[in-house]
């Protein structure tokens, strides 16, 4: 198999899909690519990188931590998401920390680069506008579930942001979902999320096969 270039990799994430062939170039030749080992941090929360880091491979954790070390989670970064263009737009430190779940390949792009980017392409700034735009609607629907939802909606509207349609159409969540991951996501307790997961199995809202993947049933649309 060969080894893909800067530019092969710069063509294959979609932030960079209206870039021009000269200035797809220059990002190509400005990008590094750097691989992060799980566990290991892409930026992390009240410091400055002065980069943007577009996942290539692997997956990523987004979460935050206030001053008694408790830690939420706020997103799951994948391949095409990208990171830090926040801090660069506001040179102001990370609001977050991204940490990696698995092995994960990313491409670093500097300042200066991200910076003479934007002017040049109103395509690229647009997609980094509806990134952010994105980002603001997950947060405003994580606070009104927050304020509005009891621990079954909050659980509900969790699973649902786990799942993914399978061939046949029906909603799967292929890894086993972990409790405490949940509970970090939607403020509650490991033991509460436990309880409730149980319940949702009982009464036939999810199926957890012999795998560990998770069957998540319409019927618990109406909830989450």
């Amino acid at each position: 198999m060969s080894i893909l270039s800067n530019l092969d990799l710069i063509r294959r994430v979609p932030l960079f899909s209206s870039l021009t062939p000269a200035q797809a170039e220059s990002i190509a030749d400005a990008v590094i690519k750097r691989r992060f080992k799980r566990g290991e941090c892409i930026v992390e929360q009240g410091k400055k990188s002065n980069c943007l880091a577009i996942v290539l491979t692997g997956r990523a954790r987004v979460v935050t931590t206030d001053s008694r070390g408790r830690e939420v989670i706020l997103a799951t970064m994948s391949p095409g998401d990208y990171v830090g263009e926040m801090s660069l737009i506001d040179n102001q430190p990370h609001s977050a920390t991204v940490r990696c779940e698995v092995q994960t390949d990313a491409l670093i792009l500097g300042r200066a680069e991200f910076a003479r980017c934007l002017p040049e392409n109103s395509s690229m700034a647009y997609a980094v506008m509806k990134g952010l735009v994105q980002r603001l609607r997950h947060a405003d629907r994580k606070i009104e579930s927050l304020a509005l939802m009891d621990v079954y909606g909050r659980v509900a509207r969790a699973l649902l942001e786990f799942a993914q349609p399978d061939k046949d159409g029906q909603l799967v969540i292929k890894d086993r979902v972990s409790r405490q991951d949940v509970a970090k996501m939607i403020g509650a307790s490991r033991e509460m999320v436990s309880r409730v997961m149980k319940d949702l199995e009982d009464r036939g809202f999810i199926e957890v096969t012999e795998t560990g993947a998770t069957i998540v049933k319409e019927r618990l649309t109406a909830m989450g």
